[in-house]
């Protein structure tokens, strides 16, 4: 049966939870909520009552007249604390049988375990943390490289709360103005919003919500990887490519034509930025039924990918050349002449007999390492993504983006209202649902439902 979220988040209870990994030298267990420093005064052979907030003590945790551990315990007064309730942290040595007997003894003198995500829950029910920020902390303890870091403490300081508390204190102007004007209803002539005005204040809104809502793609290619795909005939080295970009024999190589009969994906960190590297089947006719199967999964790669590393050991042909640019239509190409380490002086210089538009051009030799680090300085240029830093902000987040582009529709009804000379109230109808929309972002300015809730903080780990 499933707990009431308001019985189990609104910081009634104490709850305790272990809040670092297993298997470390020392272990950190967390307790939050009302009980929280009485409770560890009654497990602990010091008393912590009256104890000044932000303050560390060495004391002895004992069961009865059983020593348990020696510990170093931290007190955290309400409000200045992580969840904005008293609050209390356990650092003792990290075994696993010591962990278990200080969590049962909080249990047994008041405390219950913790839900996923109930201290950052409890955190935002207590005006520590917006929405956001909340769902930044779970961003940033998943964060795998640079890139995903910056964009998770953009967001836990608060720039992407503070850029959307601007926009919404704009539409709170154009709203209060066109609701004044109800007010005064019987006085058609009175009009407190210029109409021209509003219509340039609305598009220059609108333009910052839908370039906010255009960096998703981009926050979660970062979050994700960016998936590039090796592609081209048998035989012309790519998985030997793929092997030597992640520095470990993970694709089989072989000199047998349609050796790679599936796709295989592994990852790799570049400039702070996570590339996700599908090494593809070779493209060539074949009647083998489930080679047929790799190639077509190579072209889903190809779909799939932002970039692809198209490569060949001999001029290609016109109609491959053609095929290339058809299926890489809006992608990043860079086309690889391989084997370079064997090649003929009459192949050397057949890389200036053909062309693509908009696409890179590299001579390696995978098997000798030559020229690797060229490819590797290509691939970050290729995808574009300009430096971030701790104060850009990048949507990460569906539920973000979702409620971005609902507030560019709201506003392009409004757009349409203002040409179209529409009454104010309907004007302002529209106006406040985009207002809506964007405090849905944040959970500020109007009440969030439990299913929300519940879905945001579900894939949290217990102790945070």
């Amino acid at each position: 049966m499933e707990t009431n979220l308001e019985q189990t988040w609104t910081g009634e209870d104490t709850i305790c939870a272990l809040a670092t990994a297993t298997g470390g030298a020392i272990a950190v267990i967390r307790v939050s909520g009302p009980s929280a420093i009485s409770v560890v005064s009654t497990i602990c052979t010091s008393c912590f009552m009256d104890s000044a907030a932000n303050t560390i003590h060495y004391t002895r945790l004992t069961d009865g007249s059983e020593i348990i551990d020696e510990v170093m315990v931290a007190v955290f007064r309400a409000p200045r604390s992580y969840t904005g309730e008293d609050s209390v942290e356990i650092s003792c040595h990290g075994s696993a049988y010591i962990v278990s007997r200080i969590l049962d003894l909080l249990i047994r003198n008041g405390c219950r375990m913790a839900k996923p995500g109930e201290y950052t829950m409890r955190a935002y029910l207590n005006g520590k943390l917006d929405l956001t920020q909340a769902e930044a902390v779970a961003d940033l303890i998943a964060s795998t490289n640079k890139a995903t870091h910056q964009m998770a403490m953009s967001q836990l300081r608060g720039h992407f709360s503070s850029e959307l508390a601007n926009l919404r204190e704009q539409l709170l102007k154009l709203t209060s103005l066109l609701e004044l004007e109800l007010d005064f209803s019987d006085h058609e002539d009175l009009e407190f919003a210029d109409r021209k005005e509003l219509t340039e204040l609305a598009n220059k809104i609108d333009k910052h919500i839908t370039k906010l809502a255009q960096s998703f793609e981009m926050g979660q290619a970062l979050k994700k990887g960016i998936p590039v795909a090796i592609v081209g005939k048998t035989n012309v080295g790519k998985s030997t490519l793929l092997n030597r970009l992640l520095h470990d024999e993970r694709a089989i190589v072989s000199d047998i034509h349609g050796t790679t009969r599936d796709t295989i994906e592994d990852v790799i960190d570049l400039n702070g930025i996570t590339f996700r590297f599908i090494d593809t089947a070779g493209i060539r006719q074949t009647t083998d039924a489930i080679e047929q199967i790799g190639i077509d999964r190579t072209y889903q790669a190809i779909a799939k990918a932002r970039i692809v590393l198209w490569l060949i050991d001999k001029q290609p042909t016109h109609e491959e050349i053609k095929e290339i640019q058809e299926r890489c239509s809006g992608k990043s190409l860079i086309v690889i002449r391989n084997k370079i380490d064997k090649e003929s002086d009459s192949l050397a210089s057949c890389d200036s007999s053909f062309s693509i538009p908009h696409a890179s051009f590299i001579r390696i030799s995978a098997k000798q390492n030559l020229n690797i680090d060229q490819l590797q300085s290509a691939i970050c240029q290729s995808v574009n993504i300009p430096t971030l830093s701790d104060s850009d902000v990048i949507v990460t987040s569906a539920r973000h983006y979702q409620a971005l582009m609902c507030a560019h529709d709201n506003l392009t009804h409004v757009i349409e209202s203002l040409a179209q000379q529409l009454s104010g109230d309907l004007v302002a109808e529209d106006l406040r649902q985009v207002l809506a929309d964007l405090s849905e972002i944040t959970g500020k300015g109007q009440i969030t439902t439990p299913e929300v809730l519940r879905n945001i903080f579900k894939n949290f780990c217990v102790g945070k």
